[in-house]
């Protein structure tokens, strides 16, 4: 982490999840003075207490539900990372309020608590889900994004920076299809795909950890940032461990699930229209107009038509090797290699 960090506090809500642990491992890389894990689980706490082991860290248990949680958490702190959300498509589809309450109302409760502390940044985590999105989930989390970067367009002369980031899948983060594809081989069955034909945006844990921190040095006041990615379909995933891991297993579809998209958007054509190119990121700035206009709009953007959604299934696409190369960049997926006697190294796969 940037020099910047040093004698820093630093708040991580959702702290128990993938996010959670390997943003943790780089901060302490620093000379931070304080880590601090904000969640609901305390057994996901106190393994991961044994796992660091480090005095620099510490566990508050709450929800970001209950605002007097949060706030107890957010005190003298310098920098939030907002991570904590119901991120399972199936099951915020059987249970939208209970998506309301997390990713909408406890994302206020941080914003808040973040204003009323004197935090320096805040970041929100979102999701390519939260563009034209068809599911609970990602309703909620395009929601979450309008509630923090309100936060500027109604506190003009708000101390607290509150900016959002937006990714597609993480790879081999908790719940994620990468392990279950692994599992899967591990016992002998074959893997399970739901459309082999859709596409995903793909990344990895370094990576959104190195976007969440670009927009810690970089956002102003209700900046939304995106990092380019490539897709794959998910046949040419699951082609692609079967050939790292060697097995003779195949591919069985088994059909959508609860509303799932064919592909995933990072940006939309709308938001693109207004975007900054950065090289590895586009900046997208909130629309800062204000609502003082005629019923009848007196100024657009004429440029939007000239621009395509940023989409997976339009994107550059990886073929298989690409992928498997990619998966070797994975820790996790090397030490599964290794434990079962297989090839970690690029050079030692052919490809």
């Amino acid at each position: 982490m940037p020099d910047s960090y040093a004698g820093k506090r630093i708040l991580i809500t959702g702290g128990t999840g993938s996010f959670g642990h390997t943003v943790t491992s780089k901060l302490l890389r620093r000379d931070v003075a304080e880590v601090r894990v904000f969640s609901r689980d305390e057994a996901k706490q106190d393994l991961m207490r044994s796992e660091i082991a480090d005095s620099r860290v510490r566990f508050y248990l709450g929800d970001v539900r209950d605002f007097t949680s949060v706030e107890r958490a957010t005190t003298d702190v310098d920098f939030v990372f907002h991570a904590a959300a119901l991120k399972q498509v199936p099951s915020c589809e059987f249970f939208p309020m209970e998506a309301v309450r997390t990713n909408i109302v406890g994302s206020e409760n941080v914003v808040r608590a973040a204003e009323a502390c004197g935090v320096t940044s805040l970041v929100c985590l979102s999701t390519d889900k939260a563009v034209y999105p068809v599911n609970a989930m990602g309703m909620t989390k395009a929601m979450m994004e309008k509630v923090a970067r309100s936060h500027g367009l109604n506190n003009p002369h708000a101390e607290t920076i509150v900016s959002c980031v937006r990714y597609g899948n993480v790879m081999y983060s908790r719940g994620s299809v990468i392990p279950l594809f692994i599992r899967q081989l591990q016992s002998g069955h074959n893997l399970t795909v739901t459309n082999p034909g859709m596409t995903r945006f793909m990344m990895s844990l370094a990576d959104s950890v190195d976007l969440v921190e670009f927009a810690f040095h970089n956002a102003r006041q209700g900046d939304l940032f995106i990092r380019k990615a490539r897709a794959c379909t998910v046949g040419d995933l699951a082609q692609a461990v079967i050939t790292l891991f060697r097995s003779p297993a195949s591919v069985d579809m088994i059909g959508t699930r609860h509303a799932e998209k064919v592909s995933e958007a990072l940006a939309s054509r709308e938001e693109l229209s207004r975007a900054e190119d950065l090289g590895d990121y586009f900046r997208i700035r909130a629309d800062n107009r204000d609502l003082n206009y005629g019923i009848y709009v007196e100024e657009g953007n004429l440029a939007q038509g000239q621009f395509d959604d940023y989409d997976s299934h339009s994107v550059e696409r990886m073929t298989v090797p690409d992928i498997e190369r990619l998966l070797l960049t994975l820790p996790e997926v090397r030490a599964e290699l290794a434990a079962a006697g297989l090839p970690v190294e690029l050079g030692e796969v052919e490809l």
